[in-house]
């Protein structure tokens, strides 16, 4: 019995014992952003040409592919996974869907540029464009075989490059977590946060060593097989803004350090350099052509690298060797821990999280933890990992970095619009939010607008449990904002409408798709003088409010201005009470709603929106609804039509024709629209019911949305619009 144990412990270890004999070969891997799908394609060429590995390292995005692979996954799977990534997703840190509702609403303004933090140290912007959240999620299911935190004990030893931000030299990442050094290794400078490993701040390694032969000569390395897929220098004629001369000055420093990596290498060493002329860094959507690039030069190599193949069955054996263990799966967790907290406590962190000790260790629901912490707004960084601990047991940490420019965050934005026949508006907006007050996540949030719209409100958004289960909310606004009488589509009066309201909210968060709340609102209502000469008094006196409010809202929209999937819903009954020191005693409805489905290239968006009394009572004359504008009945003015119920419908078609980067893209759109509101002050018969269309051309902006279009009405009014941003 003991003979054939004695046998296969030898036929094991036999490829091992031929490894002492053969050349040890590293594979060396530049970076060169979604070009790196052509080491996908090398690496096939090598298995089938049974081209043995025995040192991998890798740079930004050498690093993503040598570290899945030294892990020993699968190649098959590392291209699926690799498949995941995209230039829309590199660029966006969390799906909207998951961000609180909260932030949500923040988002809602067409803010300008990047969010402004105020410290003890003054005014700090964010270090990058993107945290890398939705990346490192990515990363981690393709290092899930990860068993050590040393990288030399990988089934293939493996290094990543990255470089110091603060001197710039070069550092060799050979241990720890393989998710966070392949996310240091390609942090481009200025576009996805640096990462912060042992004291160092790291950024993408191509400044330093983008073909890092060295590394693997210190490392033992006989042969280099070396693959270099850096992005070219531009030339003259395509440089032409301050962003595409930073682009090239970093080109310069990686072709650089290129070109001394290539005079390193030897007549025994073989150097890979697959034809990506036609393929952009930052081009993610083209991983599949990279790859097909890569197979191609790996084949074309063949006579080079032929004299380093190993016969089959050993091959086959080191294969084995090198996928090593599963991933973790079934693990039970005996505990759930977080580091790194200092303003936020710990103790409300884990009480948001799904994960708990006690629970079979599932990767889904830590990536969903993630993006629920992420999309709360208080960090720059989240990760987790999973631990052997002592005992043989495991325990889960989440890390947080929260936010260097914080407590406090500013925002900026702007909105203008114009119809061509003299109604021109804008509006300029600011938002501050002031966070973690208190141990529950005492937020204290400020809105000022000016223009169009002039609105000032201040809250206190109390959470009253460490989980943020339920909360409170004080607040206290004012706003002034147009209303136009029109008749047979002229102009007669213009007056401003002033309102003051006041109250208190008791609410319950629904997970990240809405909430409920129900409170208390007190205020008056009066309007003023604009360029009207008779007294705002004709049209309604000043108003005391005072009511009950319920409201129920949801959003699970992925993007707010061109939605291709979920729904966004608000329904609000508002209940005047004379007790409560209103004038009168009346309900109302308010109900709005969107939902949104696409395929491919097309997407469709079906809207509604009703205003209008509950019961018998009547609604009084301060609740009058302006309506009318671009998507809201287009063909008419804005605010043309004023009434006192409202029902609205539409069904609004875009065609994408270009498809989304760091922002969403550019349409083609077309809407159907139904309308009827009662009360109008120029109705007939006391109620209008109008159908309209529009044509328009848009375009997401860092501005936020700009739409030129055109509107036609059932009644043959016809309207031009331009908008950019939230006017």
């Amino acid at each position: 019995m003991r003979l054939p144990l004695v046998l296969l412990i030898f036929s094991l270890a036999a490829p091992l014992l031929q490894a002492a004999e053969r050349p040890r070969i590293a594979l060396v891997l530049s970076g060169g952003g979604a070009r790196g799908g052509a080491h996908l394609g090398v690496l096939k060429a090598l298995e089938q040409q049974r081209i043995p590995i025995d040192i991998i390292v890798g740079t930004s995005a050498g690093a993503i592919v040598g570290a899945a692979y030294a892990s020993g996954m699968p190649l098959a799977d590392i291209e699926r996974e690799m498949q995941t990534l995209s230039t829309a997703n590199l660029f966006h840190d969390v799906d909207r869907r998951d961000l609180s509702v909260t932030r949500k609403a923040d988002n809602s303004g067409s803010y300008v540029g990047p969010e402004i933090g105020i410290g003890p140290q003054g005014l700090a912007l964010p270090k990058g464009a993107v945290s890398g959240v939705a990346l490192e999620a990515v990363l981690r299911r393709l290092t899930a075989r990860q068993s050590t935190t040393n990288f030399d004990h990988l089934p293939i030893p493996f290094r990543a490059i990255a470089t110091d931000v603060s001197d710039g030299q070069m550092v060799v990442l050979a241990s720890g977590n393989l998710a966070q050094a392949i996310r240091a290794s390609m942090a481009i400078p200025a576009v996805i946060n640096p990462v912060e490993i042992d004291g160092r701040l790291l950024v993408d390694g191509g400044v330093a060593r983008n073909l890092p032969v060295d590394v693997a000569r210190a490392l033992g390395a006989d042969v280099v097989i070396a693959v270099n897929i850096g992005t070219p220098l531009l030339r003259r004629d395509e440089i032409k803004s301050v962003l595409s001369m930073s682009d090239q000055m970093t080109r310069l420093l990686t072709n650089t350090n290129v070109r001394v990596s290539l005079a390193q290498l030897g007549d025994r060493d073989v150097l890979i350099t697959p034809n990506l002329a036609a393929i952009q860094a930052a081009n993610f959507d083209m991983l599949r052509e990279a790859e097909a690039q890569g197979l191609a030069a790996g084949q074309a190599a063949a006579p080079a690298l032929q004299r380093y193949a190993v016969a089959e069955r050993d091959y086959a054996l080191l294969a084995q060797h090198r996928h090593g263990a599963p991933p973790l799966k079934g693990v039970l967790l005996k505990e759930v821990r977080v580091a790194g907290a200092r303003r936020v406590p710990a103790d409300s962190l884990a009480a948001m999280q799904e994960t708990r000790a006690g629970q079979l260790f599932d990767p889904a629901r830590a990536d969903r933890d993630m993006r629920r912490l992420y999309g709360k707004g208080d960090f720059e960084h989240v990760s987790y990992a999973v631990t052997l601990l002592p005992d043989g047991s495991h325990a889960l940490t989440t890390t947080v970095t929260e936010k260097s420019w914080g407590p406090q965050y500013l925002r900026l934005g702007l909105g203008v619009s114009t119809d061509f026949e003299g109604d021109s508006f804008f509006s300029l907006r600011a938002s501050h939010r002031w966070t973690w007050l208190n141990a529950l996540g005492g937020e204290w949030r400020n809105e000022l607008e000016i223009g169009h719209t002039d609105r000032l409100s201040t809250e206190w958004l109390q959470p009253l449990t460490p989980a943020q289960r339920l909360f409170a909310s004080a607040y206290l606004g004012g706003e002034r904002t147009p209303l136009d009488v029109y008749s047979q589509g002229q102009r007669l009066l213009r007056y401003r409408r002033e309102a003051i309201t006041g109250g208190i909210d008791l609410g319950v968060p629904l997970a990240q798709w809405g909430e409920a709340r129900i409170g208390v609102v007190r205020g008056h209502v009066r309007l003023l003088p604009d360029t009207s000469v008779l007294p705002p008094s004709i049209v309604y006196p000043r108003a005391n409010l005072g009511a009950l409010r319920l409201r129920l809202s949801a959003d699970t929209l992925d993007h707010l201005w061109f939605p291709r999937s979920g729904v966004k819903a608000d329904a609000q009954v508002y209940s005047s009470r004379t007790a409560l020191g209103a004038d009168s005693n009346y309900n109302k409805l308010a109900l709005s709603g969107r939902a949104a489905v696409a395929t491919g290239a097309h997407s469709v968006q079906a809207n509604v929106e009703v205003q209008r009394r509950m019961g018998g009572r009547p609604l009084p004359d301060h609740e009058l609804i302006p309506f009318g504008g671009f998507l809201k009945l287009s063909g008419y003015r804005t605010g043309e039509l004023v009434g006192n119920s409202l029902h609205y419908g539409s069904l609004i078609y875009n065609y994408r024709i270009s498809g989304p980067g760091l922002l969403d893209g550019a349409y083609l759109g077309l809407s159907a629209e139904l309308g009827r509101m009662g009360g109008t002050f120029d109705a007939i018969d006391g109620e209008q019911t109008v159908r309209s269309n529009a044509l328009y051309f848009a375009v997401d902006t860092p501005l936020g949305p700009f739409y030129l279009g055109a509107g036609r009405t059932s009644r043959n009014k016809t309207a031009l619009y331009l908008l950019i941003g939230r006017p």
